[in-house]
Order: structure tokens, then C-alpha cells, then sequence
């Protein structure tokens, strides 16, 4: 008869030394209540492996989680960047180390560094998702449950946005001298103003997402947050002034899209901001915003937009309907300048 062969998995040797580990615990236990005359029990080795446990590394079991999961890289990115920062907040954090004072602490303490609330909600929400993963794992007992008493905060968002005026005061900014070096990031948030993308898009493509179709210029993509395909007319948006941008950096194409990191941009976008005399707190974000904005401020439908953003639904578009009332009185003055119009018209061939 042949052997049947089994075939090992690729984590064997890790999962080894863990039975391993697990085997030596429960020996030292046994001999350690030997020693001491004690009766041997499965309750009180339970209580060893659970003492063990709640001694155990919780940074190395969300890091764990987070590589072996099926999430997207991007959202990889998000998760681990919540690790980072509890890490800052405490160095060695163990399972037993997750009670509600300790949320509640590490809450505080992206309070203090200036995070805001939806932003601290997302950490808190990675955080709630790996703490419930270690319930369900059984290092942790569900009575113990931090976010039992925990309610996540957030707030409604309120979305920047430049009205045409604030985009004519970035697109007329001069930079000179030491301000010469925030160039890159104002040309790539104009262009993103134009072609309403979010940061991780832009940041991702590449020259082949710059397509000639009847010798007109579009950018087709895919969206790194949805997956979804997005092809945008540069021609037609704007004037094909995102087209202007990436005539630009044509030698240069791939270094113009690797900007740094979003926060550092976000720096040089207040600093932009103030330069060009804008009021408003800008970050990359708002790009997107404005292109929203000012697309349903001119008239464009809003499924057009919802295909513009790359919304799988019409619904995300929706937030944008609040510039709906700017697009009313927009279309109301134009008639009443128009009926004005009329009316001088009429007075004066009365007047003759």
C-alpha cells in the first residue's frame, strides 16, 4: 500500500514551539504543586495556562492577527498604524493590561496628541476588533470585556471644501526661495482638487494610469479604499487643467506621485494655506471635497458625480447634497441678474 504523504503547513515549525511551550508550562505547574504536596487538578492547571495567557504579549498577537488576516494592505496599514501608537502608549502591553481604565487611558492620550475624535474612534474601533479576536481566542474571559462599558465617540464630519475663489488663490500662489519645496505638494493637491482623488490613489498610480483614448486624455484607475475602476475625462474636467500639472512632471512622472506621508503633507498644506491667504484648515482630504463640491455646484448630476468619486453607492455622493441649497441660490442669482437684465432693458426703451 503507498503512503500517504501529509503535507505540512507553512506556520508547522511555529505551531510546534508553541505545543511545546504549552507543554513545558503545564510540567512546571505539576511540579511546581508537587512541591508544594498539592493534589494535582485540571482546574488548578487551568488556572496556570490562563495566568499565562493574560501575561502574554497583546502587541505581538495584534501584529500576528493583522499579518495572517485576509485585509486589504491598505487597511494593513491603518491597523498596524493603531499598533504603533500602542506601542507609544505603552511599551509591553499584556492581555491582562486591556481593562475599560486602560482604553479609556489610551483615549486620553490620542486626545493629548491632537487626533481628532472620528480619528481617535478609527484606532479605538482596530483596537475594539483585535481585543474581541483574543476573546474569541480565549486569552482574554468575556466577563472582562473592555468596551462592555466603553462607548466609541464620533462625530458628524463637517467636509472642507475651497469655494472657486479659495482654488483661484492656490492655483495663483507664487512660491519662492525657501517655500520653493512645498511645490510638489501644492501642484499634487490642485491636481487632486481636479480630478477628485483621495491620497492612497494618488499616491499609487503610476504612468500607465494615463490613457489616450480618441487623442484625448483620461485617467483610469482603481480605488485602493472600494476596488473600484475609475476613469476620469482629464480633458474635460476643469478645463484640463489637471492635464496642465501632469505636462509639468511628464519627465518626472512616478517622483511627482510618491508624495510622503499624508500628516507630513497635511503640514505643508496649512502652510500653503496661509500663504495663499486662506482662513480655512486644509488637508489632502479637501481636494476631494472641492472637486465634489464644485462639480454639483456647476450642475453636474450627482450619479455622474457618485462615477467621478468612484462611489460604489449613490448614498456616499449624497453627503454632498448640503451644496445643493449653494446650487440653488447659484441658479437663482443667475435668473435674477438675467430678469435684472430684462427689466433695465425695459426701463430704458420706456425711457425713449
Amino acid at each position: 500500500m503507498q503512503k500517504t504523504s501529509c503535507k505540512k503547513p507553512p506556520n508547522a515549525d511555529a505551531l510546534n514551539r508553541l505545543i511545546y511551550e504549552f507543554v513545558a508550562a503545564i510540567e512546571k505547574k505539576e511540579l511546581e504543586l508537587w512541591q508544594q504536596g498539592k493534589r494535582i487538578s485540571l482546574e488548578l492547571l487551568k488556572d496556570a495556562l490562563a495566568t499565562r495567557e493574560n501575561n502574554s504579549s497583546f502587541i505581538s498577537f495584534f501584529k500576528q492577527e493583522v499579518s495572517n488576516s485576509s485585509l486589504k494592505d491598505s487597511t494593513k496599514r491603518n491597523h498596524l498604524s493603531t499598533l504603533l501608537l500602542l506601542q507609544e502608549f505603552k511599551r509591553d502591553i499584556v492581555f491582562s493590561d486591556l481593562t475599560f481604565e486602560f482604553v479609556s487611558s489610551f483615549e486620553y492620550f490620542l486626545q493629548q496628541k491632537g487626533y481628532h475624535t472620528n480619528t481617535i474612534a478609527k484606532h479605538m474601533k482596530h483596537l475594539k476588533r483585535h481585543i474581541n479576536i483574543a476573546i474569541n481566542k480565549e486569552y482574554i474571559e468575556i466577563q472582562k470585556y473592555a468596551f462592555r462599558k466603553y462607548k466609541i465617540k464620533t462625530v458628524e464630519n463637517k467636509h472642507t471644501h475651497l469655494v472657486p475663489e479659495e482654488l483661484e488663490q492656490l492655483e495663483r500662489l507664487s512660491l519662492t526661495d525657501k517655500h520653493m519645496k512645498l511645490q510638489k505638494s501644492l501642484d499634487a493637491f490642485l491636481f487632486c482638487c481636479y480630478a477628485g482623488m483621495r491620497y492612497s490613489d494618488f499616491t499609487n498610480l503610476s504612468k500607465k494610469n494615463i490613457v489616450d483614448i480618441n487623442q484625448e486624455t483620461w485617467l483610469i484607475y482603481k480605488s485602493v479604499k472600494t476596488g473600484t475602476e475609475v476613469r476620469l475625462p482629464l480633458y474635460l474636467l476643469f478645463a484640463g487643467k489637471g492635464i496642465v500639472i501632469l505636462n509639468k512632471y511628464r519627465n518626472n512622472l512616478e517622483d511627482f506621485f510618491r508624495l510622503r506621508d499624508n500628516s507630513n503633507i497635511n503640514k505643508d498644506l496649512i502652510i500653503i494655506a496661509k500663504l495663499a491667504g486662506l482662513s480655512k484648515k486644509i488637508s489632502f482630504h479637501t481636494a476631494r471635497h472641492t472637486n465634489a463640491t464644485l462639480l454639483i455646484y456647476n450642475g453636474v448630476n450627482i450619479t455622474t458625480v457618485q462615477k467621478l468619486l468612484g462611489h460604489k453607492s449613490v448614498k456616499t455622493t449624497q453627503v454632498y447634497t448640503n451644496i445643493m441649497d449653494m446650487t440653488i441660490v447659484h441658479d437663482l442669482e443667475k435668473i435674477k441678474q438675467a430678469a435684472l437684465g430684462i427689466k433695465k432693458k425695459t426701463d430704458n426703451s420706456f425711457n425713449k
